[in-house]
């Protein structure tokens, strides 16, 4: 077999911050993930909106061209 290797205290130090950047991250994640999906629900909800205004004045327009 083989002996074990000295690790750094420097690795292991890194070896630690990635672990707590990462669980830091997945919680900031799960936190902000609801927040953003009821943004899109809402842009998406303003964009069809819109765009139904748009296609009404587009109808109004053309029946005041027809006449």
């Amino acid at each position: 077999m083989v002996p074990p290797v000295q690790i750094t205290p420097l690795i292991k130090l890194g070896h630690s911050t990635l672990v707590v950047y990462i669980t830091y991250g997945a919680k900031c994640y799960s936190y902000l993930k609801p927040q953003t999906e009821e943004e899109r629900r809402v842009a998406i909800e303003e964009k069809r909106q819109d765009e139904l205004k748009w296609i009404d004045r587009e109808l109004a327009e053309a029946r005041m061209t027809a006449y």
